[in-house]
């Protein structure tokens, strides 16, 4: 059973970031990836991609959402996509999406 925090609720949809992320690491290029949502006026919540490329440069955000729009319905495609050199990890090695988020939350409200 999934946590009830993730869940992103987009266009009156509710999204599972896994299912996104397991697309997203079909795509060459793509090392890491976390799927979070960040406030949206229109949406609620507009769905983000974060990853990390094999190589710097690899692959572009149009690449993604390309690649996302063949295998994903259109309310689950990110509306936007940030690459990073690395992405927080517990002391096990898994992603830590809380603290993603929270950094383009953090992001988000300094640019605001």
């Amino acid at each position: 059973m999934g946590r009830k925090d993730d869940i992103i609720k987009t266009r009156g949809e509710k999204v599972s970031p896994k299912e996104i992320e397991n697309v997203l690491y079909q795509l060459d290029g793509v090392r890491e990836a976390a799927v979070i949502g960040v406030p949206d006026d229109v949406l609620g919540n507009a769905i983000k991609a974060v990853i990390v490329q094999t190589k710097p440069g690899c692959i572009t955000e149009r690449d993604v959402l390309a690649h996302c729009a063949k295998r994903l319905e259109d309310f689950m495609i990110p509306r936007s996509v940030e690459f990073r050199e690395e992405l927080p990890k517990t002391d096990s090695g898994k992603i830590r999406r809380a603290e993603v988020q929270a950094e383009a939350l953090a992001v988000g409200a300094t640019t605001a």
